[in-house]
């Protein structure tokens, strides 16, 4: 969609409107001095002091206008200017400007800066993002159509044994699901990224959801599992599935939830029984496609998917740090405000 445009016109800039309205503002005593000479008989000439004191007004006009374009419109122009500097040049320009002026042009400034730097992080993100969807897709696609064209070029003279034939046709198949779980995870990260509605799940329907999913985990809530939270059933569903699958994945048997209230915020302890995380794969466990598992099919996407889906809905998730076998989330999630 493109940006919209400001319809062109001309339109008077802010240091034009501040020295006029304050030229006018001063041409009211002069108008007042010139209306009493008018009707006074005795003198038609204005008196030194007269004379005097207009001048000096007129120069206190114009400080007073000099003052107010310094702190108002430069800082202004400096951030309008800033805006086109960071369009051309990317995050390497986004830096404080020399002077603020005011205030709320500091305050203004400061949210500029900020939405700038988000926007700038989201653009390097999205390119990296979409570098490592490429590199993942390919790899499945090329494998598939390197055995396909085996398989086509099958020689008759020297044909390929059931066994390679079945061989191919398997890594094809393998491929195949390997792609269909990474669109799967790319559906799930679009849905958490773009949200389209609120609603709310509580803690209850959470665990057993999970319960009739992994019939093979032990799932089991304590705390105040009755809680409700700002994040719609299938969002919920789709994260804490994620959090399980993973502790299955990795050999747990058991998954917990602890569940407190923390002011108007749930936090929920999900803690597994499964091989852990290594002190060395610890800091990058969200990064996008990072996986231990990757001959096992593991697609990377699984935490990303989870923590996108929580910031979407104002939740959060960290990995604490754990003592022997088992891994622990902390997920905090805003307590839905029942009305009525």
């Amino acid at each position: 969609m493109p940006a919209p445009k400001v319809r062109t016109k001309w339109r008077p800039t802010l240091a034009l409107i501040v020295y006029v309205v304050l030229l006018a503002v001063m041409a009211l005593p002069i108008l007042i001095v010139i209306w009493f000479h008018a009707v006074e008989a005795s003198s038609n000439r204005m008196a030194p002091a007269e004379i005097g004191a207009l001048v000096v007004a007129f120069m206190l006009t114009l400080g007073v206008a000099y003052v107010l374009t310094r702190t108002i419109t430069g800082p202004i122009d400096a951030l309008i200017a800033r805006t086109e500097e960071i369009a051309r040049g990317g995050k390497g320009a986004i830096r404080p400007l020399e002077s603020y002026g005011t205030r709320e042009i500091a305050v203004l400034s400061q949210s500029f800066l900020d939405l700038a730097g988000k926007l700038v992080d989201r653009t390097e993100y999205v390119r990296s993002f979409a570098a490592h969807v490429s590199h993942e897709l390919k790899s499945p696609l090329t494998a598939i159509r390197g055995a396909a064209e085996l398989l086509r070029d099958d020689d008759v003279e020297r044909p390929m044994t059931k066994a390679q034939r079945l061989h191919f046709l398997d890594n094809i198949v393998a491929d195949a699901v390997r792609l269909d779980a990474l669109l799967q995870r790319l559906r799930e990260l679009a849905q958490a990224e773009t949200p389209v509605a609120e609603g709310r799940s509580s803690v209850a329907d959470i665990l057993s959801s999970l319960r009739e999913r992994f019939p093979a985990l032990h799932v089991s809530g304590a705390g105040d599992t009755e809680i409700s939270v700002a994040l719609p059933q299938e969002a919920a569903d789709i994260a804490f599935a994620n959090l399980a699958e993973n502790a299955l994945q990795h050999g747990a048997t058991l998954l917990k939830l602890r569940v407190s209230v923390d002011g108007r915020t749930a936090v929920i302890l999900i803690r597994d029984d499964g091989s852990g995380i290594s002190e060395a794969n610890r800091q990058r466990i969200f990064q996008p496609f990072f996986s231990t598992r990757r001959e096992q099919g593991g697609t990377g996407m699984g935490l990303g998917i989870v923590r996108a889906m929580l910031s979407s809905h104002g939740g959060t998730i960290r990995l604490l740090q754990t003592t022997g076998a088992g891994t622990d989330f902390e997920v905090t999630i805003p307590v839905q405000i029942l009305s009525g």
